[in-house]
């Protein structure tokens, strides 16, 4: 049984990330499981950057092989802003409402919705480190719709959708969405590889 830490502190993460790897042979830990665990300044550049810098920094403080991930909204009108600030894009202490909001402010005129999610994992455990990708493309609304999900959920509404992914069903979503796309490339790299290791 491989121990493997989510290093995330957003619950709504860790509930999509335990619903697509529950099937396998790991032991899953959150950074909730490590009441000391470093706060991880998510400063770099790209996606990438982020989910490579919390993946090392609690892969260090817990010896554990590490999962992190970093997702970015991308919108087309807005030259692929909020992108790796999504989370922070009404300010540092923004909250989920407080993003959208600043959303809707400066589309509320623009006939382009195309927006997309990007999600970046990064896998590490002193071995070596993976990255895997998952997109999702779609449209903004200009009122929300939904209360399930969480960030953006209430105004995006995946292409092949009428429903914005807060109107969709845990399983729905993790069906469609950019994190359950780069989840399922990590499950498929994490089978692979622990059928080749042999058994103890």
């Amino acid at each position: 049984m491989l121990d493997l830490v989510l290093a995330t502190r957003n619950p709504g993460k860790v509930r999509e990330m335990r619903a697509l790897l529950h099937d396998l042979p790991v032991r899953l830990h959150s950074v909730a499981d490590f009441p000391d665990a470093p706060d991880v300044e998510e400063d770099a550049p790209t996606l990438e950057g982020n989910a490579r810098k919390k993946a090392a920094a609690l892969h260090a403080h817990t010896g554990l092989p590490t999962l992190a991930d970093d997702t970015g909204l991308e919108v087309s009108a807005l030259g692929g802003r909020p992108g790796v600030h999504s989370a922070r894009f009404a300010g540092p202490q923004a909250d989920d409402a407080a993003n959208r909001a600043r959303l809707r402010r400066l589309m509320q005129d623009q006939p382009d919705r195309t927006a997309r999610f990007r999600t970046v994992l990064a896998f590490i455990d002193g071995k070596e480190t993976q990255l895997f990708e998952g997109l999702c493309t779609g449209r903004l609304l200009t009122e929300e719709r939904g209360h399930g999900g969480f960030g953006y959920d209430p105004l995006f509404v995946p292409d092949g959708e009428t429903r914005t992914f807060a109107e969709l069903s845990q399983e729905e979503k993790n069906r469609l969405s950019h994190r359950g796309h780069a989840l399922r490339a990590f499950v498929a790299y994490l089978r692979r590889r622990l059928s080749a290791s042999p058994s103890p």
